[in-house]
């Protein structure tokens, strides 16, 4: 294989020859550009020249070798180029935004003064780029359901009773017939590499030293198998799959990630084309002017530049199937897999039920955490709707619920209405981003401490002993107190 010199890369820096070097090695991408997910023109940005600290950040270590042709991997640069290139990403100078995140992780507290989630949060909106912030925290048009979504919990109120024993409580469940410690699980949340390098293994080293279960996104930063590879051998992984609009490429996920180990599908409906997230697709110009000191302004003799409004999450959605149906999709995962099935992105009873009726093993009512439709129904409105509407969904399927979920009262008030359990997703991205690891062990303890002490209060022993009694829809509304 010959080594290339860095002017012979140049010379192919287009949509007709389109050449990266990434970590020293030339790859030829020419043919890949229809096919690459963040589409043609991220790649195009870079053709001809070192990509490695972009490509980092988002993907797999393995991501080359899994689907670029080895007919496409051209070589290594020279040793010369190799060393330039190397002393040129050691001293490259640093934008404004990375120093502002070096000097905010200098000054972030003591992981054991983290008192909550939200505590959590807004440490991580300051050490998280500003890229990384605004993909993990935006959400769709108003960012209406968002805030709804942890503004509904406080319209239910608890019945707590007294007098009953509680001195030897016990928070942990069983989901889809596997053990968790709290009736907690990581939910599928995309790009942790984004806010930590460790990325997701950070989530799934929390989850397993603390006994929870974790969802992995198809569109991780890290590959299914380096994920589960960073598991104990009894930890439990489930797979949150987005279905390719082509049934082979799906089937052979699904055939992979059931091979691998994973325990379960949670099969995504409601994310078929990316919510308009604004604060996701105006991050490149906020940087852009940040590092300028100068603001945009309109120039009439320039052309009008063409904006991408899918921003980073109409990248990962782009090639998924938008017409899958309960009477044709479902049939096809259960003839490819014996995987139980859980839908996520219920947002309705009316489809809670025909999820019933379809014969799937679960229902994960989500509204993708704010960040597709807006003013869809908060999760727990619909946890509600349900118990009130059609309680017999409850005896034939698992019914979990995420978004908006802050405190171990939001945890009990779902489990009270039926849920099995709740799915957390930006919380997991946030701990990981701020302080690895242990950040993801430290929220995990905080919220089994805050389960365990509700429980107690509202006089349930265990998760058993939680009852629809035990919790009351009310009329009016509490002043909600300012996050932290």
């Amino acid at each position: 294989m010959p080594a290339w010199s860095l002017q012979e890369v140049t010379e192919h820096r287009t949509a007709k020859s389109c050449w990266v070097i990434i970590h020293n090695n030339v790859y030829d991408v020419t043919d890949f550009l229809p096919e690459h997910p963040g589409g043609a023109a991220i790649i195009l940005r870079y053709a001809g020249q070192d990509a490695t600290e972009v490509y980092d950040q988002i993907h797999a270590p393995d991501a080359l070798e899994k689907f670029l042709p080895a007919s496409k991997h051209l070589g290594p640069v020279e040793t010369e180029a190799a060393a330039r290139l190397s002393h040129e990403r050691n001293t490259r100078k640093k934008t404004k935004d990375e120093v502002r995140v070096e000097e905010a992780h200098k000054k972030k507290p003591p992981l054991s003064r983290v008192l909550s989630l939200a505590a959590m949060e807004k440490i991580a909106s300051e050490t998280l780029s500003h890229k990384a912030w605004a993909y993990y925290s935006s959400s769709s048009d108003d960012t209406i359901t968002h805030s709804e979504n942890a503004r509904a919990f406080s319209r239910f109120f608890f019945n707590a009773r007294v007098m009953r024993p509680v001195g030897d409580c016990d928070p942990s469940t069983t989901i889809l017939g596997y053990s968790s410690s709290i009736p907690v699980f990581v939910s599928g949340a995309a790009l942790a590499k984004l806010g930590h390098p460790q990325g997701e293994v950070n989530i799934t080293r929390g989850a397993g030293k603390e006994g929870i279960l974790q969802m992995v996104s198809s569109n991780a930063s890290l590959s299914p198998e380096a994920i589960i590879e960073a598991a104990t051998p009894s930890q439990t992984l489930f797979f949150q799959l987005y279905k390719n609009r082509v049934d082979e490429l799906a089937e052979k996920r699904v055939r992979n990630i059931e091979q691998l180990g994973y325990r379960a599908i949670f099969l995504t409906v409601d994310a078929i084309v990316a919510g308009n997230r604004e604060e996701d697709i105006r991050s490149p110009w906020v940087l852009e002017e940040l590092e300028s000191g100068q603001p945009a302004v309109w120039d009439e003799n320039a052309p009008v530049e063409d904006v991408n409004l899918g921003g980073t999450a109409g990248n990962l959605v782009n090639r998924d199937d938008r017409n899958m149906t309960w009477e044709k999709t479902i049939p096809w995962l259960r003839g490819i897999t014996k995987l139980p099935i859980i839908v996520k992105g219920i947002q309705c009873v009316e489809d809670a039920v025909a999820a019933a009726e379809a014969g799937v093993d679960g229902i994960l009512i989500s509204n993708h955490g704010g960040r597709q439709l807006d003013y869809s129904m908060p999760p727990i409105e619909v946890l509600y709707r349900i118990r009130r509407q059609r309680p017999d969904v409850f005896d034939k399927l698992e019914v979990y619920i995420d978004g908006g979920i802050y405190r171990g009262t939001d945890v009990i008030k779902a489990l009270c209405l039926g849920a099995k359990a709740v799915g957390l997703g930006r919380a997991f991205l946030y701990a990981q981003s701020a302080y690895g690891e242990a950040g993801v062990v430290k929220i995990i303890q905080l919220l089994r401490h805050e389960i365990v002490t509700s429980m107690q209060l509202i006089g349930a022993a265990r998760v058993s002993d939680l009852k629809p009694e035990m919790v009351e829809r009310v009329d009016w509304e509490p002043r909600p107190k300012a996050r932290l």
